[in-house]
């Protein structure tokens, strides 16, 4: 059974930082794609951060370059999303997607969401 499970949001004043993890089970970690996305209430979905399956290469969203940082550790089949200087745009439903593509088929893995709030 595919799960993917996000965890870490809540509730963090301007400037601060929070560290979302997306724990993965039921599928092989290693080989799927990993990116964090947003979505805020009344706006689309956006692309916070990516990350490849073998860690090597990761890529961000214009909004968030430079304060956030995308990791993970296969051996725990986990990614990560450091979130550092936040501010109140920051503010959304924070999702974790798994994907893959082969010639064959593709694979969408997404979890539940984690809500972040950036808020005084």
């Amino acid at each position: 059974q595919v799960q993917v499970v996000e965890s870490g949001g809540g509730l963090v004043q301007p400037g601060g930082s929070l560290n979302l993890s997306c724990a993965a089970s039921g599928f092989t970690f290693n080989a799927y794609f990993i990116r964090w996305y947003r979505q805020a209430p009344g706006k689309e979905r956006e692309l916070v951060a990516g990350i490849t399956s073998s860690g090597g290469s990761t890529n961000y969203g214009y909004s968030v370059k430079g304060r956030f940082t995308i990791s993970r550790d296969n051996a725990k089949n986990t990614v990560y999303l450091q979130m550092n200087s936040l501010k109140p745009e920051d503010t959304a439903v924070y999702y974790c997607n798994a994907y893959r593509a082969t010639m064959f088929r593709e694979d969408n893995y997404w979890g539940q969401g984690t809500q972040v709030t950036v808020s005084s």
